[in-house]
């Protein structure tokens, strides 16, 4: 396609998801469910095409280089399918947030005053590699009300094409439009750009992806955008902590999974535990096969320790490596995290019930935890069933972005006749 083929393109795209807005927006529960619990079982009837196009996919991308990791991120199993599936059955069983009413109340001039919670209205997605996010995404704005236009990466395009003709035959059988959930068909990438600055059509962008393609989306985007950067994670150890709920802790935040947003990426140790509690960690981080970096009171009491630069503070690894800093206090902790932290989540380890309160009330990031690890940050652990992302933004959502954060509210008014004075 040329750039002004692309651009006629994602505008019919856009023109056709506003208008199936509208009919989704005054959808029924029962409805939105029958939608997304035929698309389960048009899945399953699908597994095997679904893993052939799939195959079409990994082909290419081991043709074009791509990574171990990125072709397992890419990979369509059994045991994958069959997870879609299940999420879709999970998001049917969701509670509605559309049409909620809370705060109701009479004025003195006796109107009535409340406020009803509505769909945003047409959410675009862009996201990498990952086929099954084509399922989440569309569940999780269908359920909320919204029609979607959804941009995967060009590497999982095949994937895309067969699971979005299963989301069709979903909608299909529920009565609705096709539209609905609309999949970007070009592998062109001034399809991210027109889909970006349609502010006509398109309500939101949620991007899932790297830090480049989310920068260069926030710069670019004329419309509003629900992201987050990086997760640059911290966990800080109190001087009145106790050190084997620590311990467990600190393994878990980095060890869990590496490659994840809300893995802890800097461990913050008071300098009354660290000569006892660090090479505990140490042993363990060994084991591991993480790398440490650390403060010169650190690479002290760890000499096998590489020292710390700068950059490091500031990095999301995303990787077995940790860094380490020794801080006086729980002051020097917090202002350590307020200036490096991605404002993702943090974690304070201690006993003391006033240090977690002033940590919980001063730490400025979208979850901020007290003895629990950071790997808890998630949408499905928060109990939200499931999430779109995670948002780091102070306005409109923050934190894991479920079904609610795919919702507005607007004031409704009850009158009988009533004139203002």
């Amino acid at each position: 396609m040329s750039a002004d083929q692309v651009t006629e393109y994602m505008s019919v795209l856009g023109r056709q998801a506003r208008q199936a807005s509208r009919v989704i927006a005054r959808a029924t529960t029962a409805v939105k469910n029958r939608a997304l619990l035929a698309t389960a079982e048009a899945i399953e009837a699908a597994e095997a095409s679904l893993i052939e196009a799939n195959g079409l996919d990994l082909q290419a991308g081991r043709d074009n280089g791509l990574d171990d990791a990125m072709l397992d991120r890419l990979a369509l199993t059994p045991a994958g399918i069959r997870s879609m599936v299940e999420g879709l059955r999970q998001v049917a069983a969701l509670a509605d947030p559309i049409g909620a009413i809370r705060d109701m109340k009479y004025l003195p001039s006796g109107i009535q005053v409340g406020r009803m919670r509505v769909p945003l209205g047409v959410i675009g997605i862009i996201y990498e590699s990952r086929p099954n996010v084509t399922v989440e995404a569309a569940s999780l704005c269908l359920k909320s009300g919204n029609a979607c236009i959804l941009r995967g990466g060009s590497e999982s395009i095949h994937s895309n094409r067969a699971i979005a003709q299963c989301i069709r035959q979903g909608l299909d059988a529920a009565g609705l439009p096709q539209e609905v959930v609309q999949v970007v068909e070009t592998t062109d990438r001034a399809a991210v750009g027109a889909l970006i600055t349609m502010p006509e059509y398109v309500d939101v962008i949620v991007p899932r992806g790297g830090k480049g393609l989310i920068e260069r989306i926030s710069r670019d985007a004329r419309v509003p955008v629900i992201k987050h950067l990086d997760g640059i994670c911290h966990v800080y150890v109190d001087d009145r902590a106790d050190l084997n709920k620590a311990e467990a802790i600190a393994l878990n935040a980095k060890t869990h999974r590496y490659g994840v947003c809300n893995a802890m990426e800097t461990l913050l140790v008071h300098e009354g535990v660290a000569a006892q509690f660090l090479p505990r960690m140490a042993a363990l981080y060994g084991e591991k096969g993480v790398e440490l970096r650390g403060c010169p009171q650190t690479c002290a009491i760890l000499p096998q320790t590489i020292a710390a630069t700068e950059e490091d503070w500031a990095t999301e690894y995303l990787a077995p490596i940790l860094s380490i800093r020794v801080v006086a206090d729980m002051d020097e902790a917090m202002d350590h995290i307020n200036r490096y932290s991605s404002q993702h989540t943090e974690s304070i380890i201690t006993e003391d019930f006033t240090r977690a309160r002033r940590f919980l009330g001063e730490v400025d990031s979208s979850s901020v935890m007290v003895n629990a690890s950071t790997r808890f940050a998630d949408g499905f652990e928060y109990g939200l069933g499931a999430e779109i992302g995670i948002s780091t933004d102070k306005l409109h959502a923050r934190g894991p972005v479920g079904l609610e954060g795919l919702t507005s509210e607007k004031y409704i008014v009850h009158g009988d006749g009533h004139i203002r004075q």
